[in-house]
């Protein structure tokens, strides 16, 4: 895979950036393939690829090296956002991990966010995270998009610090205020696939000895969440 033979996903994540973006962070970079797909095309434009073991570190430093992109992109090891300084970046790109664990990045070294006025978030799991965490920490959703690339299902969240707390109720939060009005084929087959899963589990769980009623409640609830915008 070359820099500019980068996924759909990656691509995705790319039209995010600000027009205006003056230097992002790439955090846990994968091979710095992400950085090195926008600083071909604008040499305008910095970049810190940030990875925290040591292997993935120099297959990015490879990577930018092949690309003679040294002079744009600086290639950090360290865990999470210890690779930034407050107000170096504008953008900050997390993408490819748990929801639960790029929310968990966020909230290690909030002074980081310093002077970034963009989160461009990649889950793989746990969107619903990252929408809570922008109510607790004062930002807007401005965006959202989810996308099958190669039969595995993407969400893509665009979050801005905002001056007014965003207002979203629990099913906005577990569905997606964007997705949920779009509702593109993506999303179909993703909340078709979860609905089949609850049904299945509210089944264990009532089967067994001790059922946990609150985990079956919140599932119930879920369920007629998706219900609901599946009709």
């Amino acid at each position: 895979m070359s820099a500019l033979e980068i996924s759909n996903r990656l691509n995705q994540v790319i039209e995010f950036l600000p027009e205006n973006v003056r230097k992002f962070a790439d955090i846990g970079s994968d091979h710095a393939y992400l950085p090195c797909a926008v600083c071909l095309n604008r040499p305008d434009v910095q970049a810190i690829a940030g990875e925290v073991n040591r292997g993935p570190y120099e297959s990015a430093q490879s990577q930018v090296n092949k690309m003679n992109l040294q002079k744009q992109i600086d290639v950090r090891l360290g865990n999470g956002l210890e690779v930034i300084k407050p107000n170096e970046v504008d953008t900050i790109v997390i993408a490819g991990m748990g929801g639960t664990l790029i929310r968990s990045i966020l909230e290690s070294h909030p002074e980081k966010l310093e002077g970034v006025n963009r989160l461009i978030l990649q889950p793989n799991i746990d969107a619903s995270s990252i929408r809570a965490f922008s109510i607790s920490y004062g930002y807007q959703i401005i965006g959202e998009r989810i996308i099958n690339d190669e039969g595995y299902i993407y969400e893509i969240l665009v979050l801005e610090k905002s001056e007014h707390s965003q207002q979203l109720t629990d099913k906005e939060i577990y569905l997606g205020p964007f997705l949920m009005k779009e509702k593109n084929p993506a999303f179909i087959e993703k909340w078709q696939h979860v609905l089949e899963k609850k049904q299945k589990i509210i089944q264990q769980i009532k089967q067994a000895k001790h059922p946990d009623e609150d985990k079956i409640k919140l599932f119930e609830q879920q369920k007629t969440w998706i219900k609901e915008e599946l009709q």
